[in-house]
């Protein structure tokens, strides 16, 4: 098996091996993967994180030993806390600027060691803010599909990301995180942080958000905003009316 790291700020994860295909995630810089398939321009790769699968430019990362992948699986990285944290590449002098929840592997002071490469992380990294608090930070940013960071992000990419912050691991899609945790039966049982999932008239899950409270919740609709539910589903604000029908709800931690 061969391993991989993204040593970028964000590289597109895509369903096929073209840049015309579907964004269906992304890489957080740190983030690593393990390698299925070569392509000419293109590798196959399966995440570390959350075990999803897709397509990657073989230019839009650097190879790692297996040593040190099993090095990251045993002891998880620390994250960066803020929405963007810039870090200084010393070969160069550059700078990348890191979105939330990046990946500070071999982290030795305030430097990131990634294969050859060094980066300088430039002001404080921070503490985790508590759940809710982490969520709020990621209101107004835009709905992208298969979006992961606050220039772009979709509900079940805000969920995960939110939740990765606080050292619990969710796996990528609405779908797969509505098979986690356990059921609470009624909005009046749910507590601060649980996940509540809605369904499309096939009864498939489409749509996830965090419970605020009984009656609000936080979601990436649109943009991540906070709006009225109860037993039906959501009720948005701004189209004033219900948006999302209700399918369940579910405590993860």
């Amino acid at each position: 098996m061969e391993y991989g790291i993204c040593n970028l700020s964000i590289v597109p994860l895509r369903a096929e091996d073209t840049d015309k295909s579907e964004l269906v995630s992304q890489l957080l810089f740190g983030e690593t993967f393990e390698i299925l398939e070569w392509k000419e321009n293109w590798v196959k790769i399966v995440t570390t994180f959350d075990n999803y699968t897709g397509w990657i430019s073989r230019l839009q990362f650097i190879m790692i030993g297996h040593l040190a992948y099993k090095q990251f699986k045993q002891t998880p990285p620390p994250l960066t806390c803020k929405p963007v944290t810039q870090a200084l590449k010393t070969k160069n002098n550059s700078i990348l600027y890191l979105p939330m929840g990046s990946s500070l592997v071999f982290l030795q002071g305030t430097t990131c060691h990634i294969g050859n490469e060094k980066f300088e992380i430039i002001g404080e990294i921070g503490e985790t803010e508590s759940l809710v608090n982490t969520a709020l930070l990621y209101l107004n940013v835009p709905y992208l599909w298969g979006g992961r960071t606050h220039f772009g992000i979709d509900c079940s990419g805000f969920t995960q990301i939110v939740y990765k912050l606080q050292g619990i691991n969710l796996l990528r899609d609405a779908s797969m995180q509505a098979g986690q945790g356990i059921v609470i039966d009624s909005l009046n049982e749910c507590r601060v942080g649980d996940l509540a999932f809605f369904d499309n008239p096939a009864g498939k899950i489409v749509h996830v958000g965090i419970i605020i409270d009984e009656h609000r919740i936080i979601h990436a609709s649109g943009k991540v905003k906070i709006d009225t539910i109860d037993e039906k589903g959501i009720y948005s604000e701004d189209l004033k009316r219900y948006t999302h029908k209700l399918q369940s709800i579910r405590r993860i931690r």
